[in-house]
């Protein structure tokens, strides 16, 4: 069942790149971006989570933490955060329990029949944990509205 808007975000207890705990509830109290990307060192990802990146004054006048989120490891996600110079916390989904959950699965991603990366997406918390925005796209080389985001955020 996918996370929907005005429900409470699934639970998650991911590793960030030091390979410590990071849940959801550990959010709770800020605003909270959370962006799904189907994988490091492509792309639109690179583009995407360094907008994000590039926007992290404005975005911490809004009271938001973004927190990144792939099924890549926390040592591959660790060398794409250092490369890029990334700063906020960037999740390992290995084992895909999050993008289930909030029912953003990409299976047989890019013809790898049996791989599951997660489809882009951004879910915005508010500071309990419920979801007040949502953005799915299927299509992995689709960049969010960044402007959409911030306003959910306001």
């Amino acid at each position: 069942m996918a996370a929907d808007v005005n429900s409470a975000a699934p639970d998650f207890d991911l590793l960030n790149t030091k390979r410590e705990s990071v849940t959801r509830d550990s959010l709770k109290g800020k605003k909270a971006v959370l962006a799904f990307f189907p994988a490091a060192f492509t792309g639109v990802c690179e583009k995407e989570l360094c907008t994000f990146r590039d926007s992290m004054a404005e975005l911490n006048g809004l009271n938001a933490a973004v927190i990144g989120i792939s099924v890549d490891s926390p040592f591959s996600n660790g060398a794409f955060a250092e490369k890029n110079k990334i700063e906020y916390p960037i999740l390992s989904d290995y084992n895909r329990v999050a993008v289930n959950a909030y029912g953003v699965a990409h299976n047989d991603f890019v013809g790898m029949t049996g791989y599951t990366a997660s489809k882009r997406s951004i879910f915005v918390l508010d500071t309990n944990g419920t979801i007040t925005y949502k953005w799915v796209s299927d299509d992995p080389g689709k960049e969010p509205n960044y402007d959409e985001i911030k306003a959910a955020l306001k």
